[in-house]
């Protein structure tokens, strides 16, 4: 089996049945559909009843949040890869899941862009440390090979933002290989905590990068992220020797660039 969709939701009826509507109606058959309802109250499940036939595996119950909830979808995926589409969240066409899988990768981690306007489509081009640092590869948009997803489930402390340290573990401390399409895959609710709760997201992510980082290391990113991309820019007008422009270039790139495309 190549894909396993996992869907998370709580207390989203509406949501959830677009996110299924979504799901089973691409093209490409070969994936299993997993929903994980953290004991919804408002006719969930129902829902999930009502499109039971399409559903491989479904549970509802308390489960501590969208961390523990994609954790136990994790524990029951059996395909190549996983996506997780959670509930409110929409493939955007109908043959999404087609256009991933006939690219010519074999990536760790393949992710596609995503079509609200306004949002930063990271990996294009390859991926950075630093983009991990200022930024965040869309999850909904990634397809995380099962077995890498399981080498690192998601950190349940967190509320918000295990998702992107999952990223930084795979991406920088793995050595996982990574993809990216600017195939459009998901049309994205903006409405979720990650997008509405900014300064839970700020605390959240600091607090992550001193539980991976050295303090050493942290400063030469924060050094980093206030001139990246300016410095590469930059560099021929620093000095006009081309010996010293080199160098400067040299050094921005073996600090920026981790594992590519």
């Amino acid at each position: 089996m190549k894909l396993s969709i996992i869907t998370v939701n709580f207390n989203d009826a509406e949501g959830l049945e677009r996110t299924i509507k979504s799901v089973i109606s691409q093209t490409f058959r070969d994936y299993e559909f997993i929903i994980i309802d953290g004991g919804s109250t408002d006719g969930s499940v129902d829902v999930i009843k009502k499109y039971e036939s399409y559903i491989d595996y479904w549970v509802a119950e308390p489960d501590g949040g969208i961390y523990p909830g994609m954790n136990k979808g994790l524990r029951q995926a059996k395909g190549e890869y996983v996506n997780f589409m959670n509930g409110g969240d929409c493939y955007h066409s109908a043959d999404v899941l087609d256009k991933i899988f006939a690219l010519e990768t074999d990536a760790d981690i393949i992710t596609g862009a995503h079509s609200e306007n306004g949002l930063r489509n990271v990996g294009k081009g390859g991926v950075t440390m630093l983009d991990l640092y200022k930024w965040a590869i869309d999850h909904q948009a990634s397809f995380i090979r099962r077995e890498v997803a399981q080498r690192h489930p998601y950190d349940e402390k967190y509320r918000i933002v295990s998702d992107w340290k999952f990223f930084i573990e795979a991406l920088v401390l793995d050595n996982c290989s990574f993809y990216y399409t600017d195939t459009i895959v998901v049309d994205v609710d903006m409405e979720g905590i990650s997008n509405t709760n900014f300064e839970l997201d700020k605390q959240e992510r600091e607090a992550v990068l001193k539980e991976l980082f050295p303090e050493r290391v942290l400063k030469d990113y924060q050094l980093l992220a206030s001139i990246h991309p300016e410095l590469l820019e930059a560099a021929p007008r620093i000095s006009k020797s081309q010996t010293i422009q080199n160098a400067i270039l040299k050094l921005a790139r073996q600090l920026l660039k981790i594992k590519g495309a």
